[in-house]
């Protein structure tokens, strides 16, 4: 089922039911209305026959000069009589009789059948107010009490509810009709966009990832959708080129100290050497699988970050301590560790919770880039800030910077900017998407500031 069928169904359900709800509601406040109004012209009819009654001390009287017509009427419109309480019929028609004594609601009436039709039957009694004053015996047209019955047929109000009935069925069945046209007809211009949206997904190359779905002139939510999709493809887009870029580079930066090994491999075969020449050409090749070990190491720690979403177990080291520690350990025999100034802002412990070999190795990333990229002699400067919630690690040098167009892309693996590639600098291009991937891990962020020309500064920002 299409989604148009789904929501003209939708509409049409709750159209149904509030064309219903309406035609019920219409149909008995009509008959309520009607049935009031057939009540109260009986009523009046009653109370204008009861006015021809007097009560005097010598009881109720009842006198008529036209025995006919007691009271004007219409006979094919309203029935009337007058009866004596527990006696004969004074006036009026016979066929009240029965409903003289009956038990009727003054304010309802009762429905009754009369000559094979249904009539609204209203009466009330008149009672003298002292009946024990009265003789036992009372003169001409003189009463203990009357009691006045009047009956209207219901058979034109019940042919009104008919008609209406059937007025309120048939537009409502009209209505309906009309609307399942219309809904159709709106539904399927309506989404018209995902329909062209569908048919252009439907086109799309996977050798061409720069199409886009068509924007709807519209800006709604379905312009909101294609364009949230659009954003969708095209970081799709961008991840699939920094995939297959990452892709190259890392054979490309493979390939190279492999060709380096099987180069000397083959020279140092091809004849009988001297043993230097053996330790030489072995060297050299121990020293290409070392940078080939580095780099898949490197690779291997990306695809398992990717991959582990848990973090790694964190311990609770004091900064402080372990800093001082790790570079003493690690960097003390570092041709440039005399440029190496460590700032700390208290003497007291500064906690941390952190991977201790994973955070020296992001440490050491930094230092290592920083050292790199200055003149001997300029100072690297490790700084610790404690700040509210956050303990900040920052590593400044006096370099050269980054330039702009290289700064977006300096965290995509085995990009390397134009100046390091042409000035000779080693380097993978490994070393800060390795770094951003530790710190993520352990829960803190890195901002990072360069200006070309004035040096860079990179902070770890790790939560206390």
């Amino acid at each position: 089922m299409t989604l148009t069928t789904r929501l003209t169904l939708f509409f049409l359900s709750a159209l149904g039911l509030v064309l219903t709800a309406f035609s019920i509601t219409l149909y008995l406040l009509a008959h309520h209305h009607l049935h009031q109004q057939l009540h109260d012209r009986a009523t009046a009819t009653l109370a204008t026959l009861m006015a021809r009654a007097e009560i005097d001390p010598e009881g109720v009287e009842w006198e008529f000069k036209n025995t006919k017509q007691p009271f004007p009427r219409e006979s094919e419109y309203h029935y009337g009589a007058v009866f004596i309480t527990d006696g004969d019929r004074l006036e009026g028609d016979a066929e009240l009789e029965h409903y003289r004594d009956h038990s009727i609601s003054e304010k309802r009436g009762l429905t009754a059948e009369l000559d094979g039709q249904s009539w609204h039957v209203v009466h009330q009694t008149i009672t003298h107010p002292n009946p024990e004053t009265l003789p036992e015996s009372l003169e001409p047209n003189r009463y203990r009490s009357l009691t006045f019955v009047v009956a209207y047929p219901t058979a034109r109000v019940e042919t009104t509810l008919r008609t209406l009935a059937s007025s309120l069925a048939a537009s409502s069945l009209l209505v309906w009709l009309v609307a399942a046209f219309a809904a159709r007809w709106v539904c399927r211009r309506a989404l018209r966009p995902v329909t062209a949206m569908a048919g252009a997904a439907r086109q799309f190359s996977p050798n061409q990832l720069d199409e886009r779905l068509p924007l709807p002139a519209a800006k709604d939510e379905l312009h909101d959708l294609a364009g949230a999709f659009n954003d969708l493809l095209t970081r799709q887009q961008h991840a699939f080129e920094r995939q297959k870029r990452f892709t190259g580079e890392a054979s490309h930066q493979l390939r190279t100290p492999l060709t380096a090994m099987l180069g000397q491999l083959e020279v140092a075969l091809r004849r009988d050497r001297d043993p230097g020449e053996y330790r030489s050409a072995l060297t050299t090749a121990k020293t290409q699988a070392l940078r080939l070990h580095e780099i898949v190491e490197s690779l291997l720690f990306l695809a398992r970050a990717d991959a582990e979403a848990h973090r790694p177990e964190l311990q609770c080291i004091d900064l402080r301590s372990w800093l001082s520690g790790y570079l003493h350990d690690t960097w003390s025999t570092h041709a440039r560790w005399p440029d190496i100034e460590l700032h700390l802002p208290t003497s007291e412990a500064i906690l941390v919770k952190v991977h201790p070999v994973l955070f020296g190795q992001a440490l050491g990333n930094l230092l290592e880039n920083a050292l790199k990229f200055s003149r001997p002699g300029s100072e690297v400067v490790v700084r610790v800030e404690s700040h509210d919630g956050t303990i900040s690690l920052a590593v400044n040098d006096m370099g050269g910077g980054i330039a702009e167009v290289d700064q977006p892309h300096i965290f995509e693996p085995f990009y390397r900017a134009a100046s390091a590639r042409t000035s000779g600098t080693t380097g993978v291009g490994l070393g800060l998407a390795i770094t951003a991937r530790i710190v993520e891990s352990m829960g803190g962020t890195i901002i990072w500031h360069s200006e070309l020309g004035s040096g860079s500064r990179f902070q770890i920002e790790l939560p206390k």
